[in-house]
């Protein structure tokens, strides 16, 4: 099974940069967009034989996740908890498994919304813990940190800045030792220089000064179905490029 998860940074701009072409060459089971930016039926996705879930901000022009599946889920929940205005998860139901997609808060500028970022990872946790409970759960996204100083290519001058402050990392060193695996570093566990986001200032991508925020993870007890784990840099239309599990599902 093909799994493929990707921030376009608002799908009907990235839809006018390749979105479809490039999902088709990669052909996966399942797609997992954040930040789609746009209510459903706000643009026509043209992806023959995929099943399309969308759940919206109720902003406008905000946030956002969609699911493209080929295979139809048993069910489909849309946010969790109390945290049922900005779009940010969608909750598939595939028999054997769960599949989560996520588009974490941004902390913002000066840790505004720290507090607000801390009760969303403790919440998130206790429902993929509770998934985890029933079946193995996949869970992908743009999760907003880089877990490691490998992770991003200046650590030292971005220490406690949003994404990589002590307490966002704090929260991904929890959810992996609740029981959960990050697939990329299973894999390949010291690759250095291999990133999921740049910023659009400073000719960031061309210079590949980066951060590795968008993952797939999954329940520690499937960890050894997992096939492969690849971050698409070679993929433009978004300032993230997709990430890719291979797994035996």
């Amino acid at each position: 099974m093909k799994l493929i998860s990707w921030n376009v940074n608002g799908l009907r701009a990235c839809l006018g940069k390749g979105f479809v072409e490039s999902m088709e060459s990669l052909n996966p089971d399942i797609i997992a967009i954040q930040e789609t930016k746009m209510q459903e039926g706000q643009a026509e996705v043209d992806l023959p034989g995929y099943m399309q879930y969308f759940c919206s901000a109720e902003k406008k022009g905000y946030s956002g996740t969609a699911v493209f599946t080929k295979a139809e889920p048993l069910s489909v929940a849309k946010n969790f908890g109390d945290h049922t205005d900005e779009g940010r998860a969608l909750i598939l139901d595939y028999g054997d498994f769960y599949f989560v997609n996520v588009y974490v808060p941004n902390a913002q500028d000066g840790l505004k919304r720290i507090d607000y970022r801390m009760k969303w990872e403790d919440d998130l946790r206790g429902l993929l813990c509770d998934l985890d409970r029933e079946k193995p759960v996949i869970l992908c996204g743009d999760m907003n940190v880089a877990h490691e100083e490998i992770d991003l290519k200046n650590p030292k001058t971005n220490r406690g800045n949003a994404g990589f402050s002590d307490e966002e990392r704090g929260k991904m060193t929890e959810l992996l030792g609740a029981g959960f695996t990050d697939t990329f570093r299973y894999l390949y566990p010291d690759a250095e220089g291999i990133y999921s986001w740049w910023s659009y200032r400073f000719n960031a991508r061309k210079n590949n000064a980066g951060w590795r925020i968008d993952y797939f993870i999954v329940s520690n007890r499937i960890a050894d179905r997992i096939k492969d784990a690849k971050i698409h840099t070679e993929i433009f239309g978004s300032d993230h490029c997709p990430v890719e599990l291979e797994i035996e599902m």
